[in-house]
């Protein structure tokens, strides 16, 4: 793991070099003390200006503006162009590079030139005419306009590689806000499917109920069978009203969001739809693989197992797998292919797979991105503890399977206090 050291809120790496260049500007102004013109003033001059080229990062125009004055009075000292006077070109570069403006880099470079021109004036009169002024400003310029020339370059490169940055960091908080508000819904959807699954089941007691009580005097065989449905329902019915307020309290999970912004697919919408409200069973799952077999997919269909009877709200997840898993493969696989259809009953769990050999075709171009089906039946899935997965097959196309375990067949009584 890589930890990320900061001094001063700065990176380690780069007050290190920025430390390692004011060194290097400071030991050249010592390096001259006795040789070079003004002796240890203009030795002090150039320490000053590598303690400036300290904060060149946090604070370019004004270290800029220190070390052009102190320039400037070792030009009117007539010390000439000595080795520490790199500090300018160092501070030219920063200002360009790090400072808010541009119109900042801009006036440096205006400033740098007329320095040039003096220092190539001064250099003229101290090598009495050795070389000739203006080709020492010529040369002096040329240094100094590339150095000018490399830092916009930089500087153009980091204001990109920063908007790259932060248009990323938009859409990643973009796309988790749509994941959540996608999960948000689907809790929402799954809460009024689940309510009507209790409203049923609340329907069928008060119809057994009453029907017990009509027959308890005439036939107690009969009001007794009656009133084990009744208890057999509420009990079945008090476990789906706890998944539903489970479903209405729990947060959204940050892997169902990651997921969403990651691998969003399709929902239901489409040939798959059903009304929000509309009472879904296993036995209406032929009519569903018809109707995608009439929309162009080759549908196998097979149940394994001895059937166990499900309660209706797991009964709904397992037909809302399926109806999902075959939109996506009727959305990304196209028409024509081929997908296998799997219900297994196991002691103890339901096993479901939609598997597709991805060897369909487009009618129109690729199906858009950008829905959330496998938050959807992964939110389905978790309601009753089961476990979800999806992804590409190495033999090509797309499954999804799904393991759904049972409730216990011991019913949980309810005792009156």
């Amino acid at each position: 793991m890589t930890v990320n050291r900061t001094v001063f809120g700065r990176p380690l790496r780069s007050v290190a070099f920025d430390v390692f260049v004011s060194a290097v500007v400071a030991l050249l102004a010592v390096a001259g003390v006795v040789a070079q013109p003004g002796g240890w003033q203009a030795t002090l001059t150039g320490a000053a200006m590598a303690v400036a080229l300290l904060f060149r990062r946090s604070h370019p125009s004004a270290v800029t503006a220190v070390v052009a004055v102190l320039a400037l009075l070792q030009v009117v000292a007539g010390w000439g162009p000595l080795p520490y006077d790199i500090a300018v070109l160092i501070a030219l570069y920063s200002v360009v590079k790090y400072a808010d403006r541009l119109r900042d880099g801009i006036l440096a470079g205006i400033v740098a030139a007329v320095g040039v021109l003096l220092a190539a004036l001064q250099n003229d009169q101290q090598t009495d005419g050795g070389v000739a002024w203006w080709a020492t400003a010529i040369y002096f310029g040329l240094v100094t306009g590339a150095v000018w020339l490399v830092g916009l370059n930089v500087r153009t490169r980091r204001l990109y590689v920063l908007s790259l940055e932060e248009r990323a960091a938009t859409l990643e908080r973009e796309r988790e806000a749509e994941a959540r508000a996608a999960v948000a819904g689907e809790r929402a959807r799954i809460a009024r499917e689940l309510h009507d699954v209790v409203a049923h089941s609340m329907a069928v007691m008060i119809v057994q109920a009453d029907g017990a009580r009509y027959m308890l005097d005439r036939d107690p065989e009969t009001a007794r069978a009656a009133v084990k449905v009744v208890a057999d329902t509420g009990r079945q019915a008090l476990e789906e009203m706890r998944r539903l307020v489970g479903v209405l309290r729990e947060e959204g999970r940050p892997e169902a969001a990651a997921e969403a912004g990651a691998a969003a697919e399709p929902d239901g919408a489409g040939v798959a739809a059903d009304p929000e409200h509309r009472r879904l069973a296993l036995t209406e799952l032929p009519a569903l693989l018809d109707r995608f077999r009439a929309a162009g997919l080759r549908v196998r269909y097979a149940a394994t197992g001895e059937p166990a009877p499900l309660p209706p709200g797991l009964e709904l997840t397992v037909y809302r797998v399926v109806q999902e898993g075959l939109t996506n493969a009727l959305k990304h696989a196209g028409v024509g292919a081929g997908v296998e259809v799997t219900l297994a009953h196991e002691p103890g769990a339901v096993l479901v797979a939609v598997v597709d050999d991805g060897r369909g075709r487009t009618v129109v171009g690729p199906a858009p991105s950008g829905g959330h089906g496998l938050v959807g039946m992964r939110e389905r899935v978790a309601v009753y503890d089961g476990s979800l997965t999806a992804g590409p097959r190495l033999a090509g196309g797309w499954q999804v399977r799904a393991r759904l375990p049972l409730p216990s067949s011991a019913g949980t009584e309810v005792v009156a206090a």
